[in-house]
């Protein structure tokens, strides 16, 4: 059964905040961090996961995603901070 993620990153002083959606957390952070899209990540240098959750079907997870991104950023910073409050950069576990 394959999974899907909707995750949150953010750059090093973590003013800027972009959530996405993928079947593939580890591969995907890792192109966020080295930069191998161009687009807005690579442009504002997000590379750091703060926040992701795993979903069973692509539909869950992309309306996950249009729900955390029509929330002001405040509440999605509650949402990081209720699961990883240091803000600790979650790739480095993978």
């Amino acid at each position: 059964m394959k999974s899907f993620f909707v995750y949150i990153m953010t750059n090093k002083s973590h003013t800027v905040l972009y959530t996405g959606v993928t079947n593939n957390i580890v591969n995907r952070s890792y192109q966020h961090k080295n930069k191998l899209v161009k687009g807005f990540t690579s442009k504002y240098n997000v590379t750091k996961l703060v926040y992701y959750k795993e979903l069973g079907t692509a539909p869950e997870a992309i309306a996950e995603e249009k729900k955390i991104k029509g929330w002001v950023r405040q509440k999605k910073i509650n949402l990081i901070n209720s699961l990883n409050p240091d803000w600790r950069d979650l790739s480095l576990s993978f």
